[in-house]
C-alpha cells in the first residue's frame, strides 16, 4: 500500500498552490461589488517580523521595570516561530494550548511555559478528557471566563512573553497566579500601543517595518481607475496613517478615497450607535462641527457603522471589506450587516510553501492512506494481528508529528489540529467570504471575476473522494467484514 501510494502522487504534484490565490468560502461575483472597504494595519500595512521583536522587547523590559516583575525575564529574547495565531491561554492553570473546531484540546500542543506537557498530565489537568466545555472557550470577542483566545496578528509577541514568564516561573519554582500574570502581560503589550511606541518605530523607520507598499499602490490605482468607491475605517491615528501611506502609496493618497474613518474604536465602530463622526483638519486637529456628509478629502475621527450607512447609503452584497481580526473587522458585518468580507491571513504563504513540498504530499497521502487501512483492517483480533495494528497506530502518530513540524515545531498550522480545522480555521469560514495572504493577491483576478467555493467532502461523502478511491479505502465502514458484532 505504501509503494502505492508513492506511486498515485503524480509528478509536479507540488508547487500546485500559487501563495497569491484568493481562496472562497462563499461565492463572490465581483462585477456586483462597487464600493472595496480597507483596514489599515496588517490590511494596507504589511509589516516586517522586526516588528514584533521590537513589541516583545519592550513590553518585557516594561514588565520588569515598571510592573517590578523579576529581573531574571529581561534574559528571554524573542522566539520569532514559538506561537501561532488562534491560540488559547487557560487563565487559571496557565497554559497555553491549541483547540480544534469542537472545542478539544490537541494533545502535544500543550504548553506551560515554553515546555510542551505530556499528553497524560494535560488529561490529568482536565479531568480525563482532552474535551474543553463549550463555557469555557472564549467568548465572541475573545473574553471568556476562563480561556484567552489570540486572534490578531499583534498578538504573537504577548502569546510569546506570556510563555516566557510563566517558563521563568516555573523553572525557578516561583509560585505566581496565571490570570494576574496574563493581565499584567497584556497590560505591558498595551502599553506599547498606548504610548505609540509602535507608531513612533515605524514612522521613524518605514523602509524598515513596512512590505511591498507599491503593491498597495497598484491595488488602489487598478480600483479607483475602474470606477469602485474606496473607503478607510482603521483604529490607528491620522498622523501614523498618514505617513505610511504616503510612504506606500504618494502624497495624494486620499484622492483614492470616498471616505477615511481614524481612531474607529472597532469592533464598537460596528456594533455601538453612541460616539458621532468628528471631522480632522488638514493638520489632524478635531473640529467640533456637525457631520451632515462624509465627504471625499475630509478625515474623519471615531463615529459608527449605524451613522456610516446612513450618510453613505451603502450596504449590502455591493460592499466588500478588508481585515486581519476576524472579530473586530468581519464579523460584525457579516452577520449583522450583509457586507462582504475578506479576511487577510498573511500566514497563508508561508503554510502554501509547506504545503507546496514533496515532503508533505507524501507524508499528507500516506497518513490517509494508513488511517484508512487502520479502519479496515480492526476486523481482525487475533494477537497478531492486534501487533501490527499497534505498530501502525505509532507509525500515524509519527506520521501526523511529522506533518505538524513542516508547519511549526510548537503549535503546527493556523488552521488544523491534526485531521479537524482549528477553532481560527472555523471563525475565518464563518467570518469571511475569501481569504488570502494579501491585498495584492486582488492584483491576479479581473474586477469581474466570481470566486466559487470548492465543494469538500462532509464524511459520509468522503469515499467518492479521489484519496478514498485511489487508497483502496472505499468500502468505509466494511459492514459486511463486520457482521459477526451483530
Amino acid at each position: 500500500m505504501k509503494r502505492l501510494v508513492h506511486d498515485l502522487i503524480p509528478p509536479g504534484v507540488c508547487n500546485l498552490l500559487n501563495p497569491s490565490t484568493i481562496y472562497a468560502n462563499n461565492e463572490v461575483d465581483l462585477d456586483e461589488v462597487d464600493i472595496y472597504g480597507f483596514d489599515y494595519d496588517y490590511t494596507l500595512a504589511l509589516y516586517s517580523n522586526t516588528l514584533d521583536t521590537m513589541i516583545y522587547n519592550t513590553a518585557r523590559d516594561f514588565l520588569v521595570k515598571h510592573y517590578k516583575y523579576p529581573g531574571g525575564i529581561s534574559k528571554y529574547d524573542y522566539i520569532p516561530n514559538f506561537a501561532a495565531r488562534g491560540l488559547h491561554y487557560d487563565i487559571q492553570k496557565g497554559l497555553l494550548m491549541k483547540i480544534d473546531a469542537f472545542h478539544y484540546i490537541q494533545l502535544g500542543t500543550v504548553y506551560r511555559g515554553l515546555k510542551p506537557v505530556p499528553d497524560d498530565e494535560v488529561l490529568e489537568l482536565y479531568g480525563g478528557t482532552h474535551h474543553v466545555p463549550l463555557q469555557e472557550v472564549s467568548g465572541f470577542y475573545g473574553k471568556g471566563p476562563m480561556m484567552k483566545q489570540f486572534m490578531d496578528v499583534f498578538s504573537i509577541p504577548e502569546m510569546t512573553l506570556l510563555a516566557a514568564a510563566n517558563d521563568y516561573f516555573n523553572s525557578n519554582d516561583i509560585e505566581y497566579d496565571p490570570g494576574h500574570l496574563y493581565k499584567d502581560v497584556s497590560d505591558a503589550i498595551g502599553m506599547v500601543h498606548i504610548k505609540g511606541y509602535m507608531y513612533k518605530w515605524i514612522m521613524q523607520d518605514l523602509e524598515k517595518y513596512i512590505l511591498r507598499g507599491d503593491e498597495t499602490y497598484a491595488v488602489l490605482h487598478r480600483l479607483a481607475s475602474h470606477g469602485k468607491k474606496l473607503f478607510l475605517i482603521t483604529n490607528s491615528p491620522f498622523s501614523f496613517v498618514d505617513k505610511g501611506m504616503k510612504y506606500m502609496v504618494g502624497k495624494d493618497w486620499r484622492d483614492f478615497f470616498d471616505v477615511v474613518i481614524v481612531q474607529a474604536d472597532k469592533p464598537h465602530f460596528f456594533n455601538n450607535c453612541g460616539k458621532p463622526f468628528r471631522r480632522l483638519d488638514g493638520n489632524g486637529d478635531l473640529q467640533w462641527d456637525k457631520i451632515k456628509s462624509l465627504d471625499k478629502g475630509q478625515i474623519y475621527k471615531q463615529g459608527n457603522l449605524f451613522d456610516f450607512l446612513r450618510l453613505t447609503g451603502w450596504r449590502g452584497s455591493k460592499v466588500l471589506y478588508f481585515g486581519d481580526h476576524l472579530y473586530s473587522d468581519l464579523a460584525d458585518l457579516m452577520l449583522r450587516h450583509g457586507w462582504r468580507t475578506g479576511a487577510i491571513v498573511p500566514e497563508l504563504e508561508v503554510e502554501t510553501r509547506v504545503v507546496n513540498t514533496e515532503q508533505y504530499a507524501q507524508s499528507l497521502t500516506w497518513l490517509q492512506a494508513l488511517t484508512g487501512l487502520l479502519e479496515r483492517m480492526q476486523v481482525h483480533r487475533d494477537p497478531k494481528s492486534k501487533e501490527v495494528l499497534q505498530d501502525w497506530l505509532k507509525e500515524r502518530e509519527e506520521l501526523r508529528a511529522v506533518t505538524k513540524n513542516l508547519f511549526n515545531p510548537h503549535f503546527g498550522s493556523i488552521f488544523r489540529t491534526c485531521h479537524n480545522p482549528t477553532f481560527f480555521s472555523r471563525r475565518l469560514c464563518r467570518f469571511s467570504d475569501l481569504y488570502m495572504a494579501s491585498i495584492s493577491c486582488l492584483l491576479n483576478y479581473d474586477l469581474s471575476y466570481t470566486f466559487y467555493p470548492r465543494r469538500t467532502p462532509l464524511q459520509h461523502e468522503a469515499p467518492l473522494w479521489m484519496d478514498q478511491l485511489c487508497t483502496g479505502c472505499m468500502k468505509t465502514p466494511f459492514l459486511e467484514e463486520m457482521a459477526h458484532i451483530r
